[in-house]
């Protein structure tokens, strides 16, 4: 029985696991989104190595798994990740991130190249991303995209980032906080104008949001409506790759919602290459209904 539903499935034995190290993709919002494999590991491994016990607990208290709990972050000693690897020869190890897929903008990866040096086995379970979520539901062009992390928080740095990113042909994804936004965005304005950015904020909770636009009208919105909570911040692939009228439609539509037709019109057609006049009517229509 696996958190109230029974499980058949030949791939979730009801046997002692294979000591080793497991990667263990938590929610990153829903609870809902845990997997059924996830929480079996999490039910019969001997103990779960995680960045924030308290976080970590009260998603074990939900599931209704009591496990010991050994706190495992990027400021953990070499002797601490010792200790954990050598552990590993006759226990079987949950390794989870407060939220997401563990390595992904997370701690754990000397964790895992320890592992493997000591011939340790290391088993994934895949779950929940933020980064992908937000990639599926942005709308922006998925068939190739670049993870990039944090944006540093020094204004200089931030520049320097994106500068160095700015001729990569593909949409670029970060993780950003509620209050470094607009800082973002404004850097965003400046370094890659007319780029097309989507906000991805509070994934799979109740208040999930996505906002599409042009940095400039994305700044005025989240100046008047201050953001709370996970972002995912993502910038479309340079201009010359957004082409249709669909595009165009959905950038115009977003663009209306904090500038007049003819900012929203001048703004949209740098990013397409359609003809403004052609965008200010079809601005005019839209505002119209």
């Amino acid at each position: 029985m696996v958190h109230g539903v029974r499980v058949t499935d030949a791939t979730l034995p009801e046997t002692a696991l294979t000591p080793g190290l497991y990667i263990v993709a938590t929610p990153i919002g829903n609870l809902g989104d845990i997997t059924l494999r996830a929480i079996d590991i999490l039910e019969r491994c001997d103990g779960v190595a995680c960045e924030d016990t308290r976080v970590t607990g009260k998603l074990l208290k939900h599931l209704g798994i009591s496990k010991p709990l050994w706190r495992y972050d990027d400021h953990s000693e070499h002797r601490d990740r010792g200790r954990l690897v050598e552990s590993m020869r006759d226990r079987a190890v949950a390794l989870v991130s407060d939220a997401g897929t563990p390595m992904v903008s997370d701690p754990g990866y000397r964790l895992v190249n320890d592992c493997r040096a000591e011939g340790i086995p290391v088993t994934v379970l895949p779950g929940a991303c933020a980064a992908v979520a937000g990639l599926a539901l942005s709308g922006l062009p998925n068939d190739r995209f670049l993870f990039a992390g944090f944006l540093p928080s020094k204004d200089k740095a931030r520049r320097e980032v994106l500068a160095e990113l700015a001729d990569i042909d593909t949409t670029l994804v970060f993780y950003e906080t509620a209050p470094r936004l607009t800082k973002a965005l404004a850097a965003i304005g400046d370094v890659l104008p007319n780029r097309d950015v989507a906000i991805a904020r509070e994934l799979t909770k109740l208040h999930e949001e996505l906002r599409r636009g042009l940095p400039h009208g994305l700044i005025a919105y989240y100046e008047a409506h201050p953001p709370r909570g996970e972002i995912v911040l993502l910038i479309g692939p340079p201009p010359e790759l957004i082409a249709s009228e669909a595009d165009a439609d959905a950038l115009l539509a977003e663009a209306l919602t904090t500038l007049k037709p003819s900012q929203a019109a001048a703004q949209v057609a740098k990013v397409t290459g359609v003809d403004r006049k052609t965008l200010y009517a079809r601005a005019m229509e839209l505002r119209a209904g």
